[in-house]
């Protein structure tokens, strides 16, 4: 039997090269020997970090009788859904239609068209519960196969029908337009209206513990960070909710006090008995979150948000330093670039043990192998670490911090940047992955080097992001128009080159999804980047760009901001306008840290928060730099010159209508509470 996974860029489908199964990797040529021998496709999908991924490896894939069977009668197919998230996203749309408990590892049954006709997730090798055995479900789609293939061969047809209609986006809904209307028409929420969707939470929450509802428990970060936005507005009610959640998380098990990550989720509402992999989008999204927190808890002028403080549990800074070192020590790769996750289980006293190694202390672990990383460098994820850090970083005074986000940036730009300009999905030692990149890729590494560019202050960086994101609305338009030529069938934002081939062959991949998990949409994210860039460079088409994108999901995010935490801060930063501050430092000071006042400033700046921001500390020349680049914010803006040497000198702009330039902190507080 051929190995065909053996050399496999993705560690996950490495770790299944000696199953007995005849795996296959996904791509075209899978179906087509279905299709002669006319068979079905059995589509495993799962990620590393899974465990019971690797409960079903060991078990079902790993038993030479249902593994003989299998080859027999099935092309099976394994897939990593971090390496290709638009086929996990279709394959999971498909198996709602026959199974309420989605999840990994997903087991779907299709036809050599790429037709889902039957799908489920866990399958032992004897019936345990409700699940039955790997044995029998084979035995039952081969019969149906054989013996009904019209309704198999319906059902397929159906789901797909089913799939397309529902995953167009919607039309008016609670005066929430659809982007088929112009930039005039459009009529996203108000801030009074968010406010009001973020106090509807309140009551959910769970007030012994922290955090939303009971088990299982997520941290939501996309949640906390739109939830601090509205606090940091002057929303009391969400300024509360996510300090007291962000605290509760910080001091309970989800938080491993050792080494400083927070694990996926717990399986009680006290946060206790989580599944321990600790991912990176999770930690990335968390330590942007307490960073925040903890300039809101520590600076001056601090909201609600930190008026408590870290009374109960570790302070924010203490949570933000503890998970960027657990980024920095154990998901960064020899490379520079970060790994997707740490796996859950560990090998203790020889045997297999799910978070056994996390139960110990640091004298513990140091006599036991840790957990296993993934090394596999995803751009989107690390897109996500780069704009943490750099932020971060520059918020905290961690310079270590941000040069970690340039060496995963300088990484992604080098390695993940076809010969076109396109991006590619993922990488690891062992090569780059021809795996399309996914929306979320574009979106998340553009918001990622903004970030990265204000924080260094370096363009180079905000050039490739602007590029990105003109790559996707390029793509959503065909190749020409305008950012409202956008319509029901053509989304704002585009994968470039039209996402995986082999669904756009097969008819099954799912419209732009502006649905959210425990991440950014691709939708969101490009919106995100689109919306920072329209507050640099004072073009009006990026900002449409982004209501646009978000109108289709607005009214959803307003009824359930939880299941849609960034578009529910966008939103709210979009409703509040754009606020813009430039500190100029001398070039001489910018090299030296030296000056009182130069400090004061960019201290003072460092700490602020609040709806629809853009915070900047440059020097003269980077000043000019962004401004040739056309990042029309920087343009005009210089230190004072003063009798023995230029002042540090601070715009406060609103809308690019920038109030007189101010050069002491009391002066710009003044400013600021104008803005």
């Amino acid at each position: 039997m051929t190995n065909r996974l053996a050399d496999a860029v993705s560690p996950y489908l490495r770790s299944h090269a000696e199953n007995p199964v005849d795996w296959r990797p996904w791509g075209p040529e899978a179906f087509a020997e279905a299709a002669r021998r006319d068979v079905p496709v059995l589509v495993s999908i799962g990620y590393s970090t899974c465990h019971w991924c690797h409960v079903m490896a060991r078990e079902s894939f790993s038993d030479p009788v249902l593994a003989a069977a299998l080859n027999d009668r099935f092309v099976a197919v394994k897939v990593d859904r971090e390496e290709h998230p638009d086929v996990d996203s279709s394959y999971l749309a498909a198996a709602s239609a026959f199974t309420p408990s989605l999840g990994w590892p997903l087991t779907a049954f299709a036809t050599p068209e790429g037709r889902v006709f039957y799908a489920g997730t866990y399958y032992p090798p004897t019936p345990v519960g409700e699940h039955p055995a790997f044995g029998q479900v084979l035995d039952a789609v081969t019969e149906a196969w054989r013996d009904r293939r019209g309704e198999v061969e319906a059902t397929g047809r159906a789901v797909q029908e089913a799939l397309v209609g529902r995953a167009a986006p919607p039309a008016v809904v609670d005066g929430v337009v659809s982007p088929t209307a112009g930039p005039a028409s459009i009529a996203l929420p108000t801030t009074e209206a968010l406010r009001s969707a973020a106090g509807r939470l309140v009551p959910f929450e769970d007030t012994e513990h922290g955090g939303l509802g009971g088990a299982p428990k997520f941290p939501t970060a996309p949640l906390q960070l739109a939830l601090l936005t509205l606090g940091a507005g002057g929303d009391p009610a969400a300024a509360g909710l996510a300090s007291r959640t962000l605290r509760a998380m910080a001091a309970s098990p989800l938080r491993d006090a050792v080494e400083g990550g927070f694990f996926r989720y717990s399986t009680r509402h006290d946060w206790a008995d989580p599944h321990y992999e600790r991912m990176l989008y999770d930690n990335a999204l968390l330590l942007t979150a307490y960073s925040r927190a903890a300039v809101l808890e520590g600076g001056a002028g601090s909201r609600e948000a930190g008026a408590a403080g870290a009374a109960a549990g570790i302070g924010s800074r203490e949570a933000a330093e503890g998970v960027a070192t657990f980024l920095l020590e154990w998901l960064r790769t020899a490379r520079g670039g970060f790994g997707s996750a740490q796996d859950s289980e560990s090998t203790i006293d020889g045997r297999r043990v799910e978070g056994g190694y996390y139960l110990l202390d640091a004298a513990g672990r140091a006599r036991h192998e840790a957990p296993p990383v993934d090394d596999k460098v995803l751009t989107g994820w690390n897109g996500l670490a780069v704009a943490a850090l750099a932020e971060a970083g520059w918020r905290l005074d961690h310079p270590e911090w941000i040069a970690a986000a340039r060496g995963a940036a300088d990484l992604l730009l080098a390695e993940h940047v076809t010969a076109e300009g396109r991006l590619l999905r993922a990488s690891t030692s062992s090569g780059v992955s021809s795996a399309s990149a996914a929306l979320e890729d574009y979106g998340m590494l553009a918001e990622g080097l903004l970030q990265l560019a204000l924080a260094t202050g370096e363009p180079r960086y905000a050039v490739e992001a602007r590029r990105l994101v003109d790559l996707c609305l390029d793509a959503g338009r065909g190749g020409g128009g305008g950012a409202g030529a956008a319509g029901a069938d053509r989304p704002v934002f585009a994968a470039p080159g039209g996402g995986d081939p082999v669904l756009q062959a097969q008819g099954t991949a799912l419209v732009t999804d502006p649905s959210e998990g425990a991440y950014p949409s691709g939708v969101a994210s490009l919106a995100t980047a689109a919306s920072t860039l329209h507050r640099l460079t004072g073009e009006a088409r990026y900002r449409t760009a982004a209501e646009l994108a978000l109108a289709p999901a607005a009214a959803a995010a307003v009824d359930s901001p939880s299941a849609y935490g960034t578009t529910f801060g966008l939103l709210a930063d979009l409703a509040a306008g754009a606020t813009q501050v430039v500190v100029v430092v001398p070039d001489a000071a910018a090299d030296t840290g030296a000056g009182t006042e130069v400090r004061a400033l960019a201290a003072r700046v460092r700490s602020e928060v609040a709806p629809g921001l853009v915070v900047a500390v440059v020097d003269d020349s980077s000043a000019r730099a962004f401004a040739e680049a056309g990042f029309e914010l920087f343009a005009g803006r210089r230190s004072t010159p003063g009798p023995e040497t230029a002042l540090a000198t601070a715009y406060v702009c609103r809308d690019f209508v920038c109030r007189l330039p101010v050069t002491d902190v009391a002066s710009l507080d003044r400013e600021l509470a104008q803005a």
